[in-house]
């Protein structure tokens, strides 16, 4: 046991083994009690659960424990119980208390007394520690040997549980199990085989794991909230203790970053009149989420690493390192190891944050989960609002044949999804959302998505064409030159771009030369490859 930390025991009262009154029950063991009589164990606190008709035992029980150990504190806890040997009341009822109580792993230890209670008791509270659900360790007490009946204290042995050798009872936690993935889904009932896969992984990941883990895919995908989701399934399994914090990396730059992220002493520079502790500091033994990581700088990057790999790191302006350990997980709709390759991204960084990688698909590859998502954002809308909203058999038919079209493009994924089922509930009359409020919400996202499409490429075509070529471009030149133009920014030379944009045709061909066909291209508009590239 760890001597700078307090010391408590949590155990059932044993009707039986803890009975006795008068003077005589001091000649006989009683486990409870002799729990607290051993020099070399110190109990600061004892937490006695029973059940309301053995009150009057437990009171004794306390007031003995006083009497032998002063420095222990018993603290009564009532638990209500119809039939001790019920295997699942008796689990439920241990389980809810394990999730209720504020245990405090960094101030205390922690030691399951399983002497006493039934042997359905004892069962659960092992599987309970087992499971970590009690962050502590079994004490198994036994009475005194014949030869030595003149010490009641007896003997006691603490265990503690590896759990790595439990690897067959694992079954026992199947229900769990599908809790932990239900809870990381928000509760959705997602039927996309690939996607429910994924969620398994991570949620054995997140049980077993607090390395950093990276969560990619588009904007909109549900990278924060599967994080948070990932930091509250942690808490509630006692396996992380402090905060959650969020930052997107996107949204600061240059010193504020330096000083949002590890903080600042005060004079560090104009306008730093108070120290600020950084929001690494303020995930100390929690859990810190940096959206968008790709959006960092070289310096933030460095000290990252350096953080994430020593747990210390210098505030702005300041003389001495500060200490902090999180778990990590990072965002992005990057290609990180494309960044890497241009040189944007720290190499050693992205081996440090990709131990577990996943990938969260968008919207658009995952058709089969538009409906349910359909039905939790209408529960999240009434959950706001306190107005339930429904949508007729016709109007949902046609919102979902267009959402799984291939005209719903679902550019900002499960926002747009969010907002649409949003305005479609806000304008539903009488709270029944019709077909005509779905052609309604149709058209709107039809008229977003093409006029977002329209600006971009009118800004990269811009870009690039001086006014007067431009003009003269009719509108399907305009889309094809704007997706060649991407291609070229995103590839590494003019023979990767070739082979990207010509993928399909150059399988015809026994020979090809991409590069060429592309140089060609580009010249109809008065461009050669670094006009195209170098962006």
């Amino acid at each position: 046991m760890d001597n700078s930390k307090k010391t408590v025991v949590l155990g059932l009262l044993g009707a039986r083994l803890d009975s006795g009154k008068g003077a005589d029950r001091w000649a006989g063991w009683r486990p409870s009690v002799a729990t607290c009589q051993h020099e070399e164990l110190l109990v600061d606190r004892f937490e006695l659960l029973h059940l309301e008709k053995d009150e009057p035992l437990a009171q004794r029980l306390a007031d003995d424990i006083t009497a032998i150990s002063p420095e222990t504190e018993v603290r009564l806890q009532t638990i209500s119980l119809d039939d001790p040997w019920d295997f699942e009341q008796v689990y439920g009822v241990l389980h809810d208390f394990a999730r209720e109580y504020p245990f405090d792993v960094d101030a205390e230890d922690y030691l399951i007394h399983i002497t006493t209670g039934t042997h359905v008791a004892q069962i659960c509270l092992f599987l309970l520690t087992e499971s970590r659900h009690l962050p502590g360790k079994l004490i198994q007490t036994s009475p005194p040997k014949r030869q030595h009946k003149d010490e009641p204290s007896g003997s006691y042995r603490i265990i503690d549980l590896d759990l790595s050798r439990y690897d067959r009872l694992s079954t026992r936690f199947e229900q769990e199990h599908r809790q932990g993935k239900s809870f990381l889904k928000s509760g959705i009932e997602t039927r996309n085989v690939a996607f429910n896969r994924l969620i398994d992984m991570i949620e054995q990941v997140v049980i077993g794991s607090d390395a950093p883990m990276l969560l990619m895919g588009p904007t909109g995908a549900g990278k924060s909230q599967l994080a948070r989701r990932i930091f509250e399934l942690k808490q509630q399994r006692q396996q992380i203790v402090g905060r959650f914090i969020e930052v997107n990396c996107a949204t600061i730059r240059g010193d504020q970053a330096m000083s949002s992220l590890f903080g600042h002493v005060t004079g560090a520079f104009t306008g730093a009149t108070t120290d600020r502790p950084g929001l690494f500091r303020a995930a100390q033994d929690g859990m810190l989420f940096l959206d968008e990581i790709g959006e960092l700088g070289p310096d933030e990057q460095a000290m990252l690493l350096r953080a994430i790999e020593e747990g210390r790191f210098l505030p702005v302006g300041a003389d001495e390192e500060t200490c902090s350990q999180f778990q990590l997980i990072a965002g992005t709709n990057r290609d990180l190891a494309n960044e890497v390759a241009e040189g944007r991204f720290r190499e050693d960084l992205l081996a440090r944050i990709n131990l577990w990688t996943f990938r969260l698909p968008g919207l658009a590859e995952r058709h089969e989960d538009i409906e349910p998502n359909l039905d939790y954002e209408l529960e999240q809308y009434a959950s706001r609002t306190g107005r339930k909203v429904t949508i007729n058999r016709e109007a949902r038919r046609r919102f979902l044949d267009f959402a799984t079209s291939a005209a719903a493009i679902w550019k900002a994924n499960f926002r747009d999804l969010g907002g649409a089922i949003t305005r479609m509930s806000t304008l539903a009359p009488g709270g029944r959302i019709n077909t005509d409020a779905v052609d309604e919400e149709i058209e709107r996202l039809r008229t977003a998505w093409t006029t977002k499409a329209v600006t971009n490429d009118d800004r990269i075509i811009s870009d690039t064409l001086p006014p007067e070529q431009l003009d003269m471009l009719n509108r399907f030149d305009r889309a094809q030159l704007a997706e060649v133009i991407r291609v070229c920014c995103e590839s590494r030379s003019l023979s990767q771009a070739g082979r990207t944009l010509f993928d399909k045709s150059r399988l015809q061909k026994k020979s090809s030369n991409d590069a060429d066909r592309l140089r060609k291209y580009l010249a109809r508009f008065g461009l050669q490859w670094p006009d195209v590239s170098e962006r």
